[in-house]
């Protein structure tokens, strides 16, 4: 390894007292109409502040750019050109839906992609992207299963996008695993404010007939009945048009991945009280009161300044640390071989070929992505990472409802795309 990787930097015993400063550039959507991921680039420089406070990584002060690709294509190809100019060897824990945008002015100069939310599809194809969790594919595939224990009846409520055209057949190879029937695919407007004709049809779809079960206003339900939502920011909209119409209709059970609902949405809905309580959410991570995310926390409450953008809960934030993990255990993988000088090239290769895999505290498995760790997964051949978390809203807290991760791998090897 070390003689793949000398070529990059001064050999060993050769480094000078004052190393290079380390560019790298974290993305994310701010003050749009859809989702938006704010935490996502302050909690970058979050991690910036923390670890140049205490030597840098490996000796290396870190600067963090970030940018705001507005949820759109221009914007996105604008951000990841904007890293290349200003010489960051890596884009770093950043979310976009623009894949196809941004990652081809990142391979034209190789620059790594590591840990992105895993909103677009590039991010699982291109050899120049890390993934650090499964992406939307996991999340639905895992909640599929989730909802397959309980539900006989489920209609998705989902964006009407290119990336929402995939998600009920993710959701189905969870179903299907639980031997359910195919989702009711119900496509929204990925911006909108009032979901009402949505609901409807999500109620009708699963029987949710008041003429038969009653009103949940007087205690009706429709056993085996589940709605499950996946709007993004766009999610809270959708939850008050579903409290509002479901007081006429029979309780049903509802569903959802975290990064469309999380703690902060759960209290502003009503906490106990709201229509999230008893919901069942699957996730890529620990639930937020998980003690692994204690160093994150220590982190948070010392550096970010009191900055609210940056909440614990929150997946974005989470994913960035862990992205973020990952850089600093590649950059001193490279220090241990010698490398003074860290570049996009010399980051490739120790992600392609590192000698250990990285370490995140148990947040997720060990992370490796050399070609042998790659899963055998139809259309997102980048995945190195196929577990998920179910997690429940008991007493209006997120809370873990499995005891540790669920491997969704086998599940989304067996997906039927043919809709």
């Amino acid at each position: 390894m070390a003689s793949l990787l000398t070529g990059c930097g001064s050999l060993p015993g050769t480094a000078s007292a004052q190393k290079a400063p380390i560019t790298v550039m974290t993305w994310a959507p701010e003050g749009t109409s859809a989702t938006n991921m704010p935490g996502m680039p302050a909690m970058a420089q979050t991690y910036a502040r923390w670890v140049n406070a205490s030597g840098g990584l490996a000796g290396h002060q870190l600067k963090v750019l970030t940018c705001n690709d507005h949820n759109d294509s221009v914007g996105a190809t604008r951000c990841a050109q904007r890293a290349v100019d200003e010489g960051a060897v890596a884009v770093v824990g950043s979310y976009s839906q623009f894949g196809r945008s941004f990652m081809s002015p990142l391979e034209v100069k190789g620059v790594p992609y590591i840990g992105g939310y895993g909103a677009s599809d590039e991010e699982f194809e291109s050899p120049l992207s890390y993934p650090v969790n499964g992406g939307q594919a996991s999340l639905l595939a895992g909640n599929g299963r989730q909802l397959a224990r309980d539900c006989d009846r489920v209609a998705l409520v989902r964006p009407d996008t290119i990336e929402g055209d995939q998600m009920p057949s993710l959701l189905d190879s969870g179903l299907q695993q639980g031997r359910r029937s195919p989702v009711t695919d119900i496509r929204a407007p990925e911006d909108g404010t009032d979901y009402s004709a949505e609901v409807r049809r999500a109620l009708d779809a699963v029987g949710a007939d008041p003429a038969r079960y009653g009103m949940a206003a007087y205690g009706g339900e429709a056993p085996g009945s589940c709605v499950t939502a996946s709007l993004g920011d766009h999610t809270d909209a959708f939850l008050d048009s579903f409290r509002r119409l479901q007081r006429q209709s029979p309780k049903v059970h509802v569903a959802s991945v975290l990064g469309s609902v999380g703690q902060a949405l759960v209290n502003r809905t009503g906490g106990r009280s709201g229509p999230l309580e008893g919901a069942l959410l699957t996730g890529w991570y620990p639930a937020a009161g998980d003690p692994r995310w204690n160093p994150m926390r220590k982190v948070i409450n010392a550096h970010a300044f009191g900055d609210n953008r940056v909440d614990p809960a929150d997946q974005g934030v989470q994913t960035t640390w862990i992205a973020y993990t990952v850089l600093r255990a590649m950059v001193e993988q490279l220090d241990a071989y010698g490398v003074d000088e860290i570049t996009p090239y010399a980051l490739q290769k120790v992600l392609d070929r590192g000698k250990h895999p990285v370490d995140t505290g148990g947040l997720t498995p060990k992370l490796r992505w050399r070609a042998e760790d790659m899963l055998a997964v139809q259309d997102f051949p980048r995945i190195v990472n196929g577990m998920v978390m179910y997690q429940t809203v008991a007493d209006g807290q997120v809370l873990a409802a499995s005891d540790g991760f669920v491997n969704v791998t086998g599940t989304l090897e067996r997906r039927r795309t043919d809709r």
